[in-house]
């Protein structure tokens, strides 16, 4: 079978491969490489947030039917409860049945988690704090902060007062749909550095940490990417079947998007790629515009899974025996905490130590434990979160009406 090296895909994948090779080999240069992933993800989130605001504000008033926004986001947002929820729960069951940590050396981790625990320390994790913080301190810097719920709010109030309009909004409706013409154009001229950001950090987590990080602590990290598995098979096939569409055509649709959250460990990096595939897919602007950048905030079901079973995990190492009422306490914090899990590499980490600190039964200090592995970690919960609000996008616009395939999708390929 003939490889076609000029296929993204085959790029992205020759580029982890890479990626290993020289992080195995030259490990103190390979750990330096770090920063071309870095200046990738940062190319990235420059455009993320005009093309949200762009996007949400010309689905909306396109729409014109406000109430019709209204319930297509109280819909989004009762499902990702209730899916993040399962997520959440079937992490601690997991957990529980295969004990991850039980036998393990709560002495060994020696790790320095400071900066994650002062990170976690000056983040607010309550209830009115997360609604305060949505409101942006101005309208520029909503898009400065780089957080996408501030940007969502505006762009919704935007879309709803063009929207109101009528035909005097039509002159901006249009000049927005060019905008964002040019923004995608900048994302295809950003996507094709993306096989060097995957090269640089396999390269940094193969330096940093080692091959030998890949067997210390195997029972977690086996456990955590069995239950994402079993969670994307299982409840979000499950799901799909229900909605009329197959989990693994859908996966082989955006293979190219998961490819390139595997190799930089950030759902963030593909988001705007995503945007534009499930539009192609058959979703409409407004549900796309509306569910994916919310779901970043409320729907992460990866990092649910990564934080009931790590904080579990660690319990277990320090022989700290959870009462099945400490548990479902520690299921009510985690599904506070895990709402303000950001799409980018550590926020997973961080949102732990947040949890571990509201939650004294479980000694903080056992991150040190996990540190190692939680690079490789965060890869499996960053693809378990694109597929997870990819599917609710789906979810979403079949319910609502609002999907309108334009191709026939096949196990790898589309034919019009």
């Amino acid at each position: 079978m003939r490889i076609n090296f000029k296929s993204l895909t085959t790029q992205v994948i020759l580029g982890i491969f890479l990626g290993v090779l020289v992080g195995f080999a030259f490990p103190d240069f390979g750990s330096q490489l770090k920063v071309i992933a870095d200046i990738f993800i940062k190319l990235v989130k420059v455009v993320i947030a005009p093309i949200i605001f762009l996007t949400i504000v010309i689905g909306i008033a396109g729409m014109g039917d406000i109430k019709k926004v209204g319930k297509i986001g109280g819909k989004a947002l009762l499902y990702f409860e209730i899916v993040s929820t399962i997520s959440l729960v079937i992490g601690i069951i997991v957990a529980n049945i295969l004990k991850p940590g039980k036998g393990i050396d709560a002495t060994s981790g020696k790790g320095d988690i400071t900066q994650f625990t002062k990170a976690a320390a000056e983040t607010s994790h309550g209830f009115m704090d997360f609604i305060a913080s949505i409101i942006p301190d101005s309208f520029i810097g909503a898009f400065a902060n780089g957080q996408l719920l501030p940007v969502l709010l505006l762009a919704i109030m935007f879309g709803i007062s063009l929207a109101h309009l009528g035909n005097k909004g039509k002159p901006v409706i249009e000049l927005f749909e060019k905008l964002t013409e040019v923004f995608f154009g900048i994302v295809n001229i950003i996507m094709k550095v993306s096989p060097l950001a995957a090269f640089g950090a396999m390269a940094y987590t193969i330096g940093e940490f080692g091959i030998g990080s890949l067997l210390y602590l195997g029972k977690l990290m086996g456990s955590v990417y069995l239950t994402m598995a079993l969670f994307i098979v299982l409840v979000l096939g499950g799901i799909a079947k229900m909605f009329g569409f197959n989990i693994f055509k859908f996966i082989a649709y955006i293979k190219e998007e998961i490819l390139l959250v595997v190799g930089t460990s950030s759902s963030e990096a593909a988001l705007p790629k995503m945007m534009e595939k499930l539009e192609k897919y058959g979703c409409s602007k407004s549900v796309v515009g509306l569910v994916i950048p919310t779901g970043y905030s409320f729907n992460l079901d990866g990092t649910s899974i990564y934080l009931s079973m790590a904080a579990l995990f660690i319990a277990q190492a320090y022989g700290a025996d959870l009462s099945i009422l400490q548990q479902i306490t520690l299921l009510g914090v985690l599904m506070l905490t895990s709402k303000g899990a950001a799409g980018v590499t550590g926020s997973g980490f961080v949102t732990l130590a947040a949890t571990l600190a509201v939650f004294p039964s479980i000694p903080v200090e056992g991150m040190a434990l996990i540190l190692g592995v939680d690079r490789f970690m965060s890869e499996a919960r960053a693809v378990t979160n694109l597929i997870g609000n990819g599917v609710a996008t789906v979810v979403v616009s079949k319910s609502e009406g609002e999907y309108h395939p334009i191709y026939e999708f096949e196990e790898t390929k589309m034919t019009v």
